[in-house]
């Protein structure tokens, strides 16, 4: 540890310092006694640079501390941190002088305890499934055939082995690998890309949207499969518009992408499993289909082939029926032919007489034709004489009920000196009583209107009110009998 001293306040050769010097000798001497230290407190204030360096407070409830972790050692974390995570840091005490402040370079960090971890993610499972994302109505059934399958896993681990040799097993399909980091830094991030990245693809094409999404990594520690807890892998997986199968882990592991999913398989062969059935159950189940149908087409064509034999005894021999027929059709063309000859005749004749009554006919119609004539004109000309005489006398009543109506008209009133009084809508005004004062009025004489204004109570208003007075004068002359 290097020891700074400071010269008495009462030596008159007191030394200088710059302010550099002073930062310099802080931070060896915090450097020379904290070169390796761990640490236990609360994020607050995350921030990832866009370098990649991380930013960050740590604190507990009386002291708080800066912290930075480059990039190089954030990408191997094994943890994302967040704001409110209790975790334990490893790293160097060192000084910032730009700040004068003091902060930890940490180059490893870890949760403060697995039960931290877990209460972690079962607040974060309780936030999301309040969200509706693990509803059971939100999962889609398998495809019972997928075309193509798609994984998203690491390139190099077992579990891709895995998969592709139970499928070949089961029933071979093309599968589309999109390769993924399946823990550490930036893992999360890779398996929201390769899930939206298959949903993205066409319907069809070269490289075409797989039927089925398989996610999938081997087993290992809580920390180990913390990217498939993440919240952005959990909302893509309830987005997917692709059935997703969550293979992630051993049987007994349970991540949040589960809940998700819309099948969560306890290992990467069983999700193989699920995905495809088994070609040679399929094939013996169709040798057993087609064998039944066969035997039942068999059983169904004998008992038809048993029906017509019992029916055939019943018919008798077809060619004794044609034979009969046969006569019969024949004696049926000689009787025709006769009854034709006949029914021509006969017709003949029937004409001839319907000839010579028509002739006659027409002799005798074309007299009654003239005499009906004759008749018609002499109707059409007493028919014009009544409607000339009709036509004429509807005239003159028009032209009476003319004049009527004339004589009874309010203008013919408003010629004799009247007039029609009408408020500021055109309505006629009927009585005084209608009449308030001030109310425009429109007085229309038999040549034009003019305008006025009301002035003054109505009259009959006045005798109404002078009346009242009067009564109660005489009452009040008359007094009480009591």
């Amino acid at each position: 540890m290097t020891e700074i001293r400071i010269p008495s306040a009462a030596a008159s050769n007191l030394p200088e310092y710059t302010v550099s010097e002073i930062s310099q000798a802080v931070k060896r001497a915090l450097e020379g006694a904290f070169d390796r230290v761990r640490v236990r407190g609360e994020i607050s204030g995350f921030k990832r640079h866009s370098s990649g360096h991380c930013y960050f407070t740590l604190k507990d409830a009386d002291a708080a501390m800066d912290g930075v972790c480059w990039r190089g050692t954030a990408i191997r974390l094994g943890i994302k941190p967040e704001d409110g995570m209790e975790v334990v840091v490893s790293g160097r005490l060192t000084t910032y002088p730009g700040r004068s402040k003091y902060q930890i370079v940490i180059d490893t960090m870890e949760l403060a305890g697995e039960g931290a971890l877990l209460k972690m993610i079962e607040d974060r499972r309780k936030r999301l499934a309040a969200e509706g994302l693990f509803d059971g109505a939100r999962k889609r059934p398998l495809p019972f055939l997928p075309e193509v399958i798609g994984v998203v896993t690491s390139p190099t681990g077992a579990v891709i082995r895995d998969i592709v040799h139970r499928l070949a097993d089961r029933f071979p399909r093309p599968v589309l690998l999109w390769p993924v980091a399946v823990q550490g830094e930036g893992a999360a991030e890779q398996v929201v890309r390769a899930i939206e990245g298959f949903n993205a693809l066409p319907e069809q094409g070269r490289v075409r949207r797989p039927d089925v999404l398989i996610v999938a990594r081997g087993g290992g520690s809580l920390e180990d499969l913390m990217a498939f807890n993440e919240e952005a892998v959990v909302r893509a997986a309830a987005a997917s518009r692709i059935p997703l199968i969550a293979a992630v882990g051993h049987e007994t592991d349970t991540t949040l992408i589960d809940y998700a999913a819309d099948r969560r398989a306890p290992t990467p062969t069983a999700a193989a499993e699920m995905a495809v059935p088994v070609r040679s159950e399929l094939l013996a189940d169709l040798l057993r289909d087609g064998r039944r149908l066969i035997t039942a087409l068999a059983r169904s064509l004998e008992e038809r082939r048993n029906q017509l034999e019992g029916l055939a005894r019943g018919l008798g021999d077809p060619r004794r029926l044609i034979e009969d027929k046969r006569q019969r059709l024949d004696d049926w063309g000689d009787r025709l032919h006769l009854g034709l000859k006949n029914w021509v005749h006969r017709r003949e004749t029937q004409l001839t007489d319907t000839g010579g009554r028509l002739k006659a006919f027409r002799a005798g119609f074309k007299r009654h034709a003239d005499r009906e004539t004759v008749h018609v004109r002499e109707l059409g000309a007493r028919l014009d004489r009544c409607a000339r005489a009709m036509v004429e006398r509807l005239r003159r009543d028009l032209d009476g009920c003319g004049k009527l109506l004339e004589t009874l008209s309010y203008e013919e009133v408003l010629r004799r000196g009247f007039a029609l009084a009408t408020d500021a809508s055109g309505r006629p005004v009927e009585a005084a009583a209608e009449v308030r004062s001030g109310q425009p009025l429109n007085i229309r004489f038999h040549d034009g209107e003019v305008g006025t204004v009301a002035t003054g109570a109505p009259v009959a208003r006045k005798k109404r009110a002078a009346k009242a007075e009067e009564e109660a004068a005489a009452k009040a002359k008359q007094g009480s009998l009591l």
